[in-house]
Formats: structure tokens, C-alpha cells, sequence
């Protein structure tokens, strides 16, 4: 929960490009299968999509994305998993507009939350980990009332 983004800088940026070049457009091309499977097994394979086969590539794209996010800025768990659910609520199911508005939303609750934590407590901070689990807690809190 204490992973920072404090004192990263444009190599680590850099790193992260070739990962982000590659596997993001590849997920948004494979965003039409994301549907299909989202539907159904017997739709998906009725639509000609290789379950297997593209359910293993998907996830492997997932976890590089992860790890590589993950290697630059440390575990900050809460954006990974609130960033969709608003992406969600906001454009719905459809993973063409989802999956792009998803990414958007976790940088920007990131930099919300780093940059209410360096300014809240002026000499050291507080982690944008913390931060964000500050603010998700109670988000989570709503989601699971909702329902």
C-alpha cells in the first residue's frame, strides 16, 4: 500500500513505453473477443473467437502491464481496482471505450492522490499508496452498499 511515485523520472517513463506500446493497442485490437467473452463461452466461440487461445494472451498482456506499472512505482493496489469500476460506470461494457478510459482514470486518480498526499503533510508526504487507499476504502465501501 506504500508504493510511491516520488523520484521516479524519464528513464523510468521510458522503460515503461515499449510495454505500454505494444500491449495497449494489442488489448484495444482484442477489445471485440473482451466482448464476446464477456458474454458468453457458447457466443464467443459461435463468433469464431479461440477462448483458450486469446483468454491466455489477454492475460498475459494484463500481467505485463502490471508488472511493469508494478516495477516502476511499487504496489498501489487500490488504483488497479478502482480505476475500472469507475471506467465502468461511466462508459459501460463495451471494452473499446472501457479499456482506454480505464487506463486514463488510474493515472489520474495516481496523480490525484500523489499530489494531495505531498501537499497534506508538508515535510515528507504521505505515499500516494496511502493515499489511495485512503480514498478507495470508502469507494468500495459504496460499491459493495449498492449492490
Amino acid at each position: 500500500m506504500a508504493g510511491n511515485i516520488w523520484g521516479t523520472d524519464w528513464p523510468f517513463v521510458w522503460s515503461l513505453l515499449p510495454w505500454l506500446a505494444i500491449l495497449l493497442p494489442y488489448t484495444l485490437y482484442k477489445s471485440s473477443a473482451l466482448n464476446l467473452l464477456a458474454m458468453d463461452e457458447t457466443v464467443a466461440v459461435g463468433a469464431g473467437v479461440s477462448i483458450n487461445r486469446d483468454r491466455l494472451l489477454l492475460l498475459g498482456s494484463a500481467v505485463a502491464l502490471a508488472a511493469a506499472a508494478v516495477s516502476v512505482t511499487g504496489g498501489i493496489a487500490f488504483v488497479g481496482l478502482m480505476a475500472p469500476h469507475i471506467a465502468k460506470a461511466i462508459v459501460g461494457r463495451r471494452h473499446q471505450y472501457f479499456v482506454p478510459l480505464a487506463v486514463l482514470m488510474g493515472g489520474w486518480l495516481l496523480l490525484f492522490a500523489d499530489t494531495v498526499g505531498r501537499n497534506l503533510v508538508d515535510p515528507a508526504g504521505i505515499p500516494a499508496g496511502i493515499m489511495v487507499a485512503i480514498i478507495g476504502g470508502p469507494y468500495f465501501l459504496y460499491l459493495l452498499l449498492k449492490k
